[in-house]
């Protein structure tokens, strides 16, 4: 029972820390925009169920800690509908009630009656600050620590791969990819990942001469080296340099870290981006998409990763913190993109309901937004059913429980 304690403790714990850490930045977008436009707020939750620490600033918001740390939320006051866009008869009742109780003119201070431009920006603020938690936290990553940086130097090519058709050699030094240029070798492992089947071009410098090649990635089945999930993704049958002459440490100034910042959760959202459009079109397998299961797995092991590189104690916080803030980084620009997706339920779907409701100069009619609710929550469920599914199989949870149990 022990291990199975401290095997709990190693996933979930980390796991719970970067959940906290992006929902609350994200709430704390919708907040601080609400208040700079003056919207009235009544309560901020970190976490949900019954709250174990609270208490009222001098404003009237309530802040409080749930005793459930698998979220949080934000509630104006008033916000009692369900879909959070009242149609014309709610508007009217709900203005009745305010002014009834607080007097003329007090509605104006209710999220409900802000002109649609302000409810679109306290919508779209929660993603925004997802992204800016995401650059904040790479700036600082590069600025402290800076990058290990692996030249995109072919060290060896896989006889028989898609890299040997192509004419790869090794030496070569990959210098773009479909126009883009690269300078880390990972950066060429990550491109080719996600387009299995589809053509290359590469220009590559050899003996001193740009040469150019074109490869079509080969699905394979991988196994990601921290939480040994298998996933089928594109491969060339390339391994990076081993010569030590190939690997250096890339250390940035301020500027040039809040660059790299901005450039990496880019490269993260256009990589999703790109990754469902395949997916889409039926050209790439779901087996990437996780959910709660490979999120914490993935926490556990690259704290688990950071850690085990340090010989003393100080020396393992400080790698368990930092392989844990990039990867809260990187899962804050997913959920800041994935809330931004036009689904009602989430931000995007609030987003699109407003944007009919500026263009029609009128809010959606109630039956159909509770209709397109209805809709949303049952692609997010099922979207979240199959990302747990897929985790289970990844990380061979079935096998485990058998072997626990036979």
């Amino acid at each position: 029972m022990t291990p199975f304690l401290h095997s709990t403790a190693l996933y979930v714990l980390p796991f719970l820390v970067v959940l906290t850490i992006v929902v609350t930045v994200h709430e704390l977008g919708h907040f601080a925009v609400a208040r700079w436009l003056g919207v009235a707020v009544d309560r901020f939750s970190i976490g949900f169920g019954r709250a174990i620490l609270r208490w009222t600033d001098k404003s009237g918001v309530e802040w409080r800690v749930g005793w459930i740390p698998l979220g949080g939320y934000v509630r104006f006051a008033g916000d009692a509908d369900a879909s959070s866009v009242p149609d014309r008869e709610a508007l009217s009742r709900l203005k009745s009630e305010i002014v009834a109780r607080e007097g003329p003119g007090s509605e104006r201070r209710y999220f409900h009656f802000k002109p649609v431009w302000a409810r679109a920006l306290v919508v779209a603020a929660g993603p925004f600050a997802n992204f800016v938690l995401a650059i904040v936290l790479f700036t600082v990553l590069l600025s402290a620590i800076g990058d290990v940086v692996h030249r995109p130097r072919i060290g060896a090519v896989q006889p028989g791969s898609p890299a040997a058709a192509a004419g790869f050699r090794t030496g070569d030094e990959v210098k773009t990819m479909d126009g883009r240029s690269i300078s880390d070798f990972m950066e060429l492992q990550q491109f080719v990942a996600i387009r299995a089947g589809e053509p290359i071009r590469f220009e590559v410098e050899r003996a001193g001469q740009r040469v150019e090649l074109t490869a079509t990635p080969a699905r394979r089945v991988q196994t990601d080296p921290l939480t040994g999930a298998t996933m089928r993704l594109g491969v060339l049958g390339l391994t990076s340099s081993g010569d030590p002459s190939d690997v250096y440490r890339k250390r940035y100034g301020p500027v040039q870290a809040v660059a790299g910042g901005v450039k990496r959760t880019w490269d993260i959202l256009e990589t999703t981006v790109f990754y469902l459009g395949r997916l889409v079109r039926g050209l790439e397998s779901g087996d990437q998409l996780g959910g709660p299961l490979r999120i914490a797995a993935t926490s556990g092991a690259a704290a688990k990763a950071g850690a085990d590189g340090a010989t003393d104690l100080g020396g393992k916080v400080l790698g368990g913190t930092v392989a844990l803030l990039s990867l809260t980084a990187v899962l804050s620009v997913g959920i800041g993109f994935m809330n931004l997706l036009p689904v009602p339920v989430l931000d995007g779907g609030h987003l699109l309901f407003y944007a009919y409701e500026a263009a029609a100069r009128r809010p959606l009619g109630a039956r159909i937004q509770a209709a397109g609710y209805r809709v949303g929550l049952a692609l997010l469920l099922g979207l979240m059913l199959f990302a747990t599914w897929n985790d289970l199989q990844q990380l061979r949870v079935f096998k485990i429980l058998g072997g626990l149990f036979s």
